[in-house]
């Protein structure tokens, strides 16, 4: 050991002065030190990681149906909105008929069968038509026949009106001379020649069934202003609704 030392270069036999014994510790420490740091680096060296495992999607419920996957939505059906019911049309016979009568200043008067919905044009035309220089004034030719009803043309006496609720009687709404009046279809003039109405009460009369809608029975006239019980007894068996 001795000869080696000799050997090194002076500066390093004056810097390192050491007994081999120290040197001989200090190049266990070294070599331990040398072991700790290569250990320390072994352990922290970077390792690779596994990626994790894919979570496999549960199967989808199968329905009742026997197909599998979402149900569709429900589609909410829109539609027109309701027609609210119109108004009764006029009364018509079993099997899609009318049956009117027809009289006056016709060809063929007498008691015809006519398609429902037939107008009194039609039922003029079906009793041969009118006869030359009758007079049609107030008779309505476009109105829709109802079941039952009557139809004069040109016929002294009878009573010209247009049609209302409950009307069923001649075209224009009048009745033959001697029938009691209709409260839903005379008008002031025919009211007037009733006994004991004059043309103030006729007008109330046309008022009261303007503003409720018509005459339901003749027991409502007693709800008419100016007529009491004595007037009603008097007028009951002249007028009908």
């Amino acid at each position: 050991m001795a000869g080696a030392r000799d050997r090194l270069p002076l500066w390093v036999q004056t810097r390192c002065g050491l007994e081999p014994r120290t040197l001989a510790a200090l190049t266990v420490v070294l070599l331990v030190g040398a072991g700790l740091a290569g250990g320390c680096f072994w352990t922290g060296r970077p390792e690779p990681v596994r990626a994790p495992e894919l979570v496999r999607a549960a199967p989808a419920t199968v329905a009742s149906t026997g197909r599998s996957g979402p149900e569709p939505e429900a589609r909410e059906e829109v539609g027109p909105p309701p027609v609210p019911p119109g108004p009764p049309g006029p009364s018509v016979s079993s099997g899609g008929k009318v049956v009117v009568d027809v009289g006056g200043k016709v060809r063929r008067p007498g008691v015809l069968t006519l398609p429902a919905g037939s107008r009194v044009a039609d039922a003029l035309r079906a009793a041969g038509g009118v006869r030359s220089g009758a007079d049609l004034t107030g008779i309505n030719r476009a109105r829709v026949l109802s079941d039952g009803e009557q139809v004069l043309v040109d016929v002294p006496g009878a009573q010209v009106a247009a049609p209302g609720p409950g009307s069923g009687g001649a075209a224009g709404g009048g009745s033959a001379p001697g029938t009691p009046v209709s409260l839903n279809t005379a008008t002031v003039e025919q009211l007037d020649t009733l006994p004991g109405v004059g043309p103030v009460l006729a007008q109330h009369i046309v008022d009261h069934r303007t503003e409720h809608g018509g005459f339901r029975s003749v027991a409502e006239l007693r709800e008419v202003s100016g007529i009491g019980e004595r007037r009603f007894a008097d007028l009951e068996p002249l007028v009908r609704p």
